[in-house]
């Protein structure tokens, strides 16, 4: 997108900040009002995106087969991002495609944010590897406490760490797809220019309507799998109840 409209269109930091800079320059003179505006109209597209986001998934976490409408959401991010390359002309302003993408943004930041406890956001890293960071900070320290011996953990240290680890397993491969993301983008965009958008539209507009199809199916899927693990944490409370009753029983025999 930067490389065809010349605009960050995820980069909602950056445009918060240009709005504020515009209203410096232009109160100095040193440029017009369309800089901030331009920055301004970016800003809103991405809030619309989310916006729009918002009415048709109302849950921050992932529950694929409920109410939530995730393939439409897919689908509308894929119109969204080829109404971004079909507005595109190279010998006018890019700033109406520039905002078809950054709808598209935040839509798709919006869908998903969070997953096993971690802040999800899939347009930006900031914050992934600020949690990447954070989290193995606390995982070290810990490990760092009890001479790096994780059998000198006590239970709740141990929960802790497979929490922050399961964090991990989320932001570690975000942070990863990001990057490869954008560098299989740039070699896209060196070949066949702004159509390197059509790749994302076509993925998730197939994944869209692929779940909008099987959607039924893929709910009774995951009930069954909730079923199944279910049965599986109470048998083993279950069976922990057993054997707690197993060890009063032999400790008031010994008494």
């Amino acid at each position: 997108s930067f490389r065809c409209f010349g605009h960050f269109v995820s980069h909602a930091t950056g445009g918060t900040t240009s709005i504020a800079l515009g209203f410096e320059g232009v109160s100095h003179g040193r440029h017009g009002w369309e800089k901030p505006a331009d920055a301004a109209m970016l800003l809103c597209s991405f809030l619309f995106g989310a916006f729009a986001c918002g009415l048709i998934i109302d849950k921050n976490q992932v529950h694929l087969g409920g109410k939530a409408l995730y393939g439409a959401a897919l689908v509308g991010n894929a119109l969204l991002l080829i109404g971004a390359v079909a507005a595109y002309d190279e010998t006018e302003d890019t700033l109406l495609p520039a905002c078809f993408a950054a709808a598209a943004c935040g839509l798709q930041n919006a869908m998903c944010t969070s997953h096993f406890g971690a802040v999800v956001r899939t347009t930006h890293v900031t914050g992934t590897l600020t949690d990447i960071g954070s989290t193995a900070g606390r995982m070290a320290i810990m490990f760092l406490r009890k001479g790096c011996r994780r059998a000198r953990l006590n239970v709740l240290e141990c929960a802790e760490i497979a929490v922050d680890a399961r964090k991990m397993l989320v932001l570690g491969p975000m942070w990863f797809a990001f990057f490869l993301g954008t560098m299989v983008g740039a070699y896209l965009q060196n070949h066949v220019g702004v159509y390197a958008l059509m790749l994302p539209a076509l993925l998730t507009l197939s994944v869209g309507l692929t779940y909008m199809l099987f959607r039924q199916r893929l709910k009774d899927q995951f009930k069954k799998m909730e079923g199944s693990r279910l049965r599986k944490e109470v048998e083993e409370i279950n069976e922990t109840l057993s054997r707690a009753q197993s060890f009063v029983h032999d400790y008031r025999l010994a008494g």
